[in-house]
């Protein structure tokens, strides 16, 4: 099996890495120089204080034709419009689809690529990306994958010959399984954001706390979900996880990038206004994100 992977950033390393033990692996990078660099050097991963290293084929996105029987799409959702271009200059071929970006912005333009199939996946592992080939896989966890255009036969079929040690997860339904990485983001990424703290904050300050909740339930009240307690659960313990990480929300603006504020929070607003809702907590934290991306130049 041939895979592409559009991004060389932490997923895309990482993904890079494992899948290559399956699978003849591509990386398409932003820059010519990290190509090189990974076409030179190889790509290494760091996992539990050992270093393990592996050969890629590294390439510019700017070659990228979708000939590969799977493409996946790792960069961030600011980043998708040239994706999108480079998919509609090669329509003709009929690579698959991957997108494994945060938030839920993307999925109305992703329904309109009729033409291949095209699937989206929900990634539980951590990673930190050292330098332009080296990651660090600071988390186990699985990748959940659904069907946006398609059958699932070829997940099925991926799902198998993928190493062990990596592990994907197919589920039935794409809207269940996105809205709660989501709502995941849409507390953890902005409250450590404007608070400036670690994940594990947000649970052992107990003002903090209240704040988590409160958002917790504004989103509840706009986004199509059950079960409300153990999605609260979930976040708590994907805080309690990742106590000393920093968020990627966090990262972004402390390194002046741009971040997915309008895919995560953005989104949400887009679905409290269809539905006259007021949310006036979600709004305030959408507009601090965007003021704090201003004020460090990201936006």
């Amino acid at each position: 099996m041939k895979i592409g992977i559009i991004g060389g950033g932490s997923i895309g390393l990482l993904f890079a890495y494992y899948l290559n033990r399956a699978a003849s692996v591509t990386l398409y990078t932003r820059t010519q120089e990290q190509a090189d660099k990974i076409n030179r050097e190889g790509l290494c991963l760091k996992y539990r204080d050992h270093l393990h290293h592996t050969y890629i084929s590294g390439k510019t996105v700017d070659s990228w034709q979708g000939q590969e029987d799977l493409t996946i799409i790792t960069v961030k959702q600011y980043q998708l419009e040239a994706v999108f271009e480079k998919i509609r200059q090669h329509s003709n071929t009929e690579g698959r689809l991957l997108f494994l970006q945060n938030g839920m912005g993307h999925i109305k333009h992703l329904k309109e690529i009729t033409d291949r199939e095209v699937f989206v996946g929900s990634v539980e592992h951590g990673a930190y990306r050292n330098s332009e080939n080296i990651v660090t896989h600071t988390g186990e966890g699985v990748t959940r994958l659904a069907v946006i255009n398609g059958d699932r036969s070829f997940l099925e079929g991926f799902q198998i010959k993928m190493p062990e040690s990596f592990p994907f997860l197919i589920e039935d339904h794409y809207y269940q399984m996105l809205v709660k990485k989501l709502i995941v983001n849409a507390i953890i990424n902005p409250l450590t954001a404007v608070l400036k703290v670690p994940n594990g904050e947000l649970i052992t300050n107990p003002h903090y706390h209240k704040s988590m909740k409160n958002l917790f339930q504004e989103l509840m009240s706009v986004l199509d979900v059950e079960h409300h307690d153990k999605l609260f659960k979930h976040v708590l313990n994907v805080c309690e996880n990742t106590s000393s990480n920093r968020s990627s929300m966090l990262k972004d603006i402390e390194s002046h990038q741009p971040t997915e504020i309008d895919a995560i929070l953005g989104y949400v607003l887009e679905e409290a206004e269809k539905k006259g809702i007021q949310v006036p907590l979600i709004e305030t934290f959408y507009h601090l994100i965007k003021g704090l991306s201003i004020g460090k130049g990201a936006e």
